[in-house]
């Protein structure tokens, strides 16, 4: 033994470790699994699906009214409230609304193209639009892996949705050329 009551390393073994080393070398435990409950425990927790998680739905893409609708009342509440009052407001305020599923999220424009998506995520909807730097005010919120003109707002709830500020949004959005369109 060493004089300050250290063991000494067994030979071969490189020298002595350190607790530090050998505290980032364990296992890191597993965060635990949440538990579902069943209706007559209360509380049931629904599965949510892939978008959900940051990950893309496994909605497949197609153009329509219909894949859309079914997009969104397969999402859980509140995010399904807050994605069906944001396509009302799109049909309201764009009479040529053309819908479709696309990246697991709902898409909408007018013409040739693509104007903005509605997307339903853990805790949240959010509402991108695909050339968001040009509108005015230009929305707050710059999505990941949407590029780097797209802007939007995230909506917790239906309050959180100001109609009259997407409305306008909308609108100033299918006046610019939309992403996606036909090449010509």
């Amino acid at each position: 033994m060493s004089p300050d009551n250290r063991k000494e390393p067994k030979v071969g073994s490189g020298g002595p470790v350190n607790d530090s080393v050998r505290a980032s070398t364990r296992a890191k435990p597993k965060a635990p699994k949440p538990t579902k409950r069943t209706a007559a425990q209360g509380n049931v927790v629904t599965t949510l699906p892939a978008a959900m998680t940051g990950r893309a739905s496994p909605a497949k893409a197609e153009l329509g009214d219909k894949p859309v609708f079914a997009y969104i009342s397969s999402l859980p509440e509140p995010q399904r409230s807050i994605a069906a009052r944001v396509d009302a407001l799109a049909a309201k305020t764009l009479p040529a609304l053309q819908r479709s599923v696309k990246w697991g999220m709902a898409f909408y424009g007018v013409g040739d193209g693509w104007c903005f998506s509605c997307g339903g995520f853990a805790g949240h909807v959010k509402l991108t639009f695909g050339r968001g730097t040009a509108l005015t005010p230009v929305p707050p919120v710059s999505p990941i892996g949407m590029g780097k003109s797209a802007r939007g707002v995230d909506l917790g709830s239906v309050d959180d949705l100001d109609e009259r500020q997407a409305a306008s949004w909308m609108e100033q959005a299918t006046a610019i050329p939309g992403f996606g369109g036909k090449k010509r």
